[in-house]
């Protein structure tokens, strides 16, 4: 977990960020060391007290290990810490910032967008309806009823109605349920999950764009879990086909905080159409008066923003470009594999019952029983047991009809049932698939 040369790297880092700051006057930065040591010390032992988040048997959420230079880069920055509000708060991390910004709107087919980094996805899609409320005020917002809770929220924050759409039994956006609510013309954004955090599913984005020319409407693709995806070599085809379109949206959200290597929080909002930058228009008496160049808040709804994510996210995309078949895609590509190596395992159980083929790295998996409240009861406790065994998984509520499309001959005595789900997010997960399914099988049986 924790490697020496990380410690190395980061001193040498720190010994020449010194440097630029050599002419200045000293002044004394003393405090009690041996005091520190002993907070430090009790909150690693409370630290004890999580997961093992970084490690292959941790097969749960969406918790993937920042890499080592985003951790390095982070640490370095902070004996400066700049902020990233204002051009005279953060001078060398905005600028990174902002040829972040480039290169992420390149990957989607985007040379100049407006953008930023976000304290998370949250804040970034809160940005993304903010300005479609402005273009379209008082106009329905829609997602997937697999779509991140998050929609419905920010919706209600800013006043603007929402709507669920049906999914298939793939857990993508039904757009037959979509075109029904289009026809009330009273939606203003619909909100693309390329890649939702349940299920995985990639919502069909061609035929949204293809609804545009008959409705009004913005696209807005929320692909803080998926966006990254589009840079893998081994996409199904109509997976492909979304990734592919996705140029043609409106705006997009992606998190580099999860598959961008990058420790939290860091996320990004970008937008296809830079003069949206004008609906944030404000002033500040004393924020923006040291340069004429633009300065990220004024282009933000949040204000005060670490200058370290950028400078993390600048070394990592440095170091691993944002290209298709470098080493950042086969790492993607990695953890392709392994999901539809795993669902490919869960077929020959006799204990787990694999739901949909996975678009992504996520996997989600029924437990073999008779009916569905006792599939919930043995899902539970295959999860506890595993825990026990150092094997943390997750758990999901799914209605009983869509895991009776995979699961036909279950009895149901409940309306939903609760399902296991392995997000396989490590590229070292694709090594560790037959420890993983092994102590599965084992806590299944009830074997110690």
């Amino acid at each position: 977990m924790i490697d020496a040369t990380e410690l190395t790297l980061l001193k040498n880092a720190l010994d020449k960020l010194a440097e630029g700051y050599s002419e200045l006057p000293e002044f004394s930065t003393e405090f009690d060391a041996g005091a520190v040591a002993d907070v430090l010390q009790e909150v690693a032992t409370r630290m004890h007290d999580n997961f093992p988040y970084y490690h292959p048997q941790y097969a749960g959420q969406m918790l993937k290990p920042p890499h080592p230079i985003a951790r390095i880069a982070y640490a370095m920055s902070l004996w400066v810490n700049p902020n990233n509000h204002a051009l005279d708060g953060g001078r060398a991390s905005s600028a990174m910032e902002k040829e972040c910004v480039i290169e992420l709107g390149k990957m989607f087919g985007w040379d100049a967008p407006l953008g930023h980094l976000t304290g998370g996805g949250t804040m970034a899609n809160l940005e993304a309806l903010w300005v479609a409320g402005r273009l379209h005020p008082g106009k329905r917002i829609v997602a997937s009823e697999q779509s991140h809770y998050t929609h419905s929220r920010i919706s209600d924050v800013l006043g603007l109605p929402f709507s669920p759409v049906a999914v298939t039994g793939d857990g993508r956006m039904d757009v037959d349920a979509l075109k029904v609510l289009l026809r009330d013309g009273d939606i203003g954004t619909v909100v693309a999950t390329i890649g939702n955090t349940g299920l995985g599913g990639v919502d069909p984005l061609t035929e949204l764009i293809a609804l545009q020319s008959e409705y009004d409407f913005r696209i807005h693709a929320d692909a803080a879990y998926g966006g990254y995806f589009g840079l893998a070599g081994n996409l199904r085809a109509d997976t492909r086909a979304a990734y592919d379109s996705l140029a043609a949206v409106d705006s997009i959200v992606i998190d580099p905080h999860k598959h961008g290597l990058q420790p939290y929080g860091c996320g990004c909002i970008l937008f296809k159409d830079p003069s949206v930058g004008q609906l944030y228009k404000h002033g500040s008496p004393y924020t923006y008066f040291s340069s004429a160049e633009l300065h990220l808040g004024e282009i933000s709804l949040e204000c005060s923003r670490p200058g370290a994510s950028a400078v993390a996210l600048w070394a990592t995309q440095r170091l691993l470009p944002l290209v298709r078949d470098g080493d950042f895609a086969a790492m993607l590509d990695d953890c392709l594999h392994a999901a539809r190596h795993f669902h490919e395992k869960l077929r020959g159980s006799r204990n787990f019952v694999p739901l949909m083929e996975p678009e992504l790295d996520i996997v989600v998996y029924a437990v073999d029983a008779p009916d569905s409240r006792s599939a919930s009861e043995r899902a539970r406790a295959v999860f506890a047991n595993a825990a026990e065994h150092d094997l943390h998984l997750a758990m999901i509520e799914l209605p009983v009809q869509l895991v009776q499309r995979y699961a036909p001959g279950i009895k149901v005595n409940s309306e939903t049932i609760t399902c296991l789900r392995s997000v396989l997010m490590k590229p070292e997960h694709l090594g560790w698939l037959d420890r993983i399914v092994e102590i599965l099988e084992r806590c299944a049986a009830g074997n110690p």
